[in-house]
């Protein structure tokens, strides 16, 4: 996450006990038991439903990995980076959240197995192009609506994370935040498009499944869906009618921001003040931007459209309030990870494949795609600061890493950004969305085969 840690304190991890090692990564565990249970007890779920008490438990979190990491360290710099991370992740969140609040899309479609995955399809496109969190924002609303008459509609919110949220925006570094870190490394911008056959086999193949199982619970549902459905679209005053043009400007800026700060402003600042002085300049300046945009986007929509979207600010702040607490405790659960690395006897591409996608599933997978490329890179005698050498040299290690880090953020509802807030949007439109342990079982089932046979293909 950001800057690298000192030698010395990477020294400290690294001699770390069994004992203290599990107690290390105590804070960052307990707020993910506590996410995963905390709902099915009648006692607390009424309580753990508000925002301020989420925020309670996450500040708990969040001290606790502070602390138990400042103070064997000293090094409060960390925790100041960190913090900047968040900022400017909650501020791209948060932005595209709001300008995708902004876009009405309406038309002759209806919750068909065929249009939802249609839906999934075009979604998986987008997610390279505008970012996965983007082109979530973007479709979720319009393919619940699409859904609103069928009864059994979770799995397709589930699907949806699958492939929108995460598998789709492998790419293009404006895919997924661990691909835009590399291109900030070095990767060049269009190396990340060598992994299309990877894209195209989890994508497809997540798809087809996908369309089996609608096709299997369009079937349940009663006899008059099909009637209601058709009903639908004809009734529907244009095919497809988009509202709030203007955040498609909106839109357009973020993804500049984005540009701008990993071409001209990073690199600039780099050769003239150094590393730490880009980063922490860069990551001030995409909040900035990235708050400036949502603002604009928010007071030129029309209220009408957020009315017809259902828009109100309760998903991104539970992200934030989240988040807030998983980054501030998988600090010591990181500097551990990056400090025990090195004595592991990573290889193979499947094993970069497996280890950075299965830590990426409940890590943040940006630091987890630096501390394994970083890895990689010294175990190969190669630069850790500038990766397109690791990427030129040794590509099938980079790519490994970089389907694990994107693919495998999918297995849980923390593993990537959009996730929780898809959930969060899904559940706002009163879609029953299973628990953690619940969203465990169906991605364990679907996509863990998947990844087993990507290995067998592409990283043995």
């Amino acid at each position: 996450m950001g800057r690298e840690y000192p030698m010395e304190t990477l020294n400290y991890w690294r001699d770390l006990g069994a004992a203290m090692s599990m107690l290390s990564v105590l804070p960052f565990a307990g707020l993910i038991l506590l996410i995963a249970i905390l709902p099915f007890f009648p006692a607390v779920s009424h309580w753990w439903e508000k925002h301020h008490s989420k925020f309670k438990v996450a500040l708990a979190c969040a001290i606790g990995g502070i602390l138990l990491y400042v103070i064997p360290t000293g090094d409060a710099h960390k925790i100041w980076m960190t913090y900047l991370e968040y900022a400017a992740f909650i501020a791209m969140l948060a932005a595209l959240f709001v300008v995708a609040g902004g876009i009405h899309i309406s038309g002759a479609f209806a919750g068909f197995p065929y249009t939802n995955t249609i839906f999934l399809a075009i979604g998986a496109v987008l997610a390279s192009l505008l970012g996965t969190t983007g082109a979530s924002m973007i479709l979720i609303r319009p393919l619940l609506r699409a859904n609103r008459s069928r009864q059994h509609k979770s799995h397709i919110v589930i699907f949806f994370i699958f492939i929108v949220s995460n598998c789709g925006g492998l790419l293009t570094p404006l895919g997924d935040p661990p691909l835009y870190l590399g291109f900030l490394r070095g990767v060049p911008f269009d190396w990340t498009l060598r992994l299309a056959p990877q894209w195209v086999l989890t994508n497809v193949l997540l798809l087809i499944i996908f369309y089996f199982f609608d096709a299997w619970y369009f079937r349940r549902e009663e006899t008059h869906l099909h009637a209601t459905l058709i009903g639908e679209i004809r009734n529907a005053k244009r095919k497809i009618h988009v509202q709030g043009w203007i955040n498609v400007l909106f839109l357009a800026g973020i993804l500049g921001v984005i540009l701008v700060s990993g071409y001209f402003i990073h690199p600039l600042l780099v050769r003239c003040r150094g590393e730490l002085a880009a980063e922490i300049t860069s990551k001030i300046f995409q909040v900035v931007m990235m708050g400036a945009l949502a603002f604009g986007s928010y007071r030129l929509t029309s209220a009408k459209i957020h009315r017809e979207n259902d828009f109100n600010f309760a998903p991104i702040w539970e992200v934030a309030i989240l988040f807030f607490g998983i980054f501030g405790a998988m600090i010591p659960a990181l500097a551990l990870l990056e400090a025990k690395s090195q004595m592991m006897a990573l290889r193979e591409p499947w094993q970069y494949f497996w280890m950075s996608g299965s830590l990426s599933s409940v890590l943040d997978n940006a630091p987890t795609y630096l501390v394994y490329a970083t890895l990689a890179a010294s175990q190969n005698h190669l630069s850790a600061i500038h990766l397109g050498d690791l990427a030129d040299q040794f590509p099938a290690l980079l790519a490994a890493i970089s389907c694990g880090t994107v693919f495998m953020g999918a297995i849980t509802y923390i593993g990537n950004g959009p996730n929780f807030m898809v959930k969060s949007v899904a559940e706002h439109a009163r879609v029953k969305m299973p628990s953690f342990g619940g969203y465990l079982l169906w991605s364990g089932a679907i996509l863990i085969p998947v990844f087993i046979l990507q290995t067998f293909i592409f990283f043995r």
